[in-house]
């Protein structure tokens, strides 16, 4: 291990050792939120250290057994020690890769829960049948996590699917997992309406925000103009005969949300308030990190056909990731809720990049 990264992991141990004493300070307990805090940031250390323990270990081992060799008469004894030298310096290096790793800083937003926007963009009524066999894949995505679906506001399309859908999705690191979705999704099949057999290509794009709580975006109620309206159903016709829809328009930006599947106004306002504070954060971290554009469209994109982060291919039995260049010939497995091989690619992908500071 070198110097730095020795140095680091010495900085590591003293503030887990911090942790521990913050913890036992009975004053702490009876601050709740900075208690959850400190317990947060002990867990997070814990495994640090402990690889850091499980690594000095090993390399000790590796050093011992490979100078125990030296002083060896038997050589049968001796090739034993060079080979538990060798395992377990195999083992220390492959433990200092994984706590380089583990260094890189974490996305905050990993474990917060998250709202889904899937739209249908190109393609007419089979961009819209699109964004609801997007829907249906993550939500048996969700189910295989334990993560539950709360659907937020949909509309429907007349042809099937939805012109718009919007959910969220609760479980101990979903956005960890999601995060990796959002963008244009082309598909590439015939339609159930196509008599002619011809392959049409649509798009659905998805917006993925964490859900942030009050005090994290804070939005005065008079930035915010409330209209209420009547649900309605495909082609326009009434749900329910009450004025139980609500449409949030944020003043500052002009974003605007709108909620009707709770019977209740107040339901669909708390949910609308949900979805316009996970917008507003998602715009405040994209004015804070430069290399995201300042706002929502970044995600998504225009729509345009040319515009992609996967297509999905029916005649060939494929999914193709073109951020990674990852293709895999699964397509019933990947529609049925199977995406973490897909997932699990472009979270390595996206830890290499930022071990390498890209």
């Amino acid at each position: 291990m070198d110097r730095q990264l020795a140095a680091r992991m010495g900085e590591v141990e003293e503030m887990y050792e911090e942790t521990l004493v913050q913890m036992s300070d009975p004053a702490l307990v009876g601050d709740q939120s900075k208690y959850r805090e400190v317990t947060r940031r002990h867990s997070e250390l814990k495994g640090l250290v402990d690889a850091f323990h499980e690594y000095r270990s090993a390399a000790e081992d590796a050093e011992d057994a490979a100078e125990l060799a030296k002083t060896e008469d038997d050589d049968g004894v001796a090739a034993e020690l060079k080979a538990m030298a060798e395992e377990r310096s195999i083992a220390a290096e492959r433990l200092e890769k994984r706590l380089r790793v583990m260094l890189v800083p974490k996305d905050p937003n990993d474990d917060k829960d998250v709202i889904v926007e899937i739209r249908g963009a190109v393609g007419g009524d089979e961009a819209a049948i699109w964004a609801g066999d997007l829907f249906r894949m993550y939500e048996k995505y969700a189910e295989a996590h334990g993560w539950t679906i709360e659907p937020m506001n949909t509309s429907e399309s007349e042809a099937g699917g939805f012109k718009e859908m919007t959910f969220a999705v609760k479980g101990k690191g979903a956005f960890s997992r999601f995060k990796f979705e959002a963008g244009p999704h082309r598909v590439q099949r015939v339609p159930k309406t196509e008599a002619q057999g011809r392959v049409h290509t649509s798009i659905a794009t998805v917006a993925v925000l964490p859900e942030v709580e009050d005090v994290e975006i804070h939005i005065p109620d008079y930035d915010v103009q409330v209209d209420v309206f009547r649900s309605t159903g495909p082609g326009g016709q009434s749900v329910n005969t009450t004025d139980s829809a609500v449409r949030l328009t944020h003043k500052p930006t002009g974003l605007v949300v709108t909620c009707q599947d709770e019977k209740s106004q107040l339901q669909n306002k708390v949910k609308a308030m949900r979805v316009l504070r996970a917008r507003l954060y998602q715009i405040e971290m994209d004015r804070q990190h430069a290399a995201v554009a300042a706002d929502r469209k970044a995600q998504v994109g225009s729509g345009e056909r040319a515009e992609k982060i996967r297509t999905y291919n029916y005649k060939d039995n494929r999914v193709t990731d073109h951020r990674i260049g990852l293709t895999i010939k699964r397509l019933p497995d990947i529609l049925a809720g199977d995406l973490d091989d897909i997932v699990d690619a472009l979270t390595l992908d996206d830890e290499a990049r930022r071990l390498a500071g890209g």
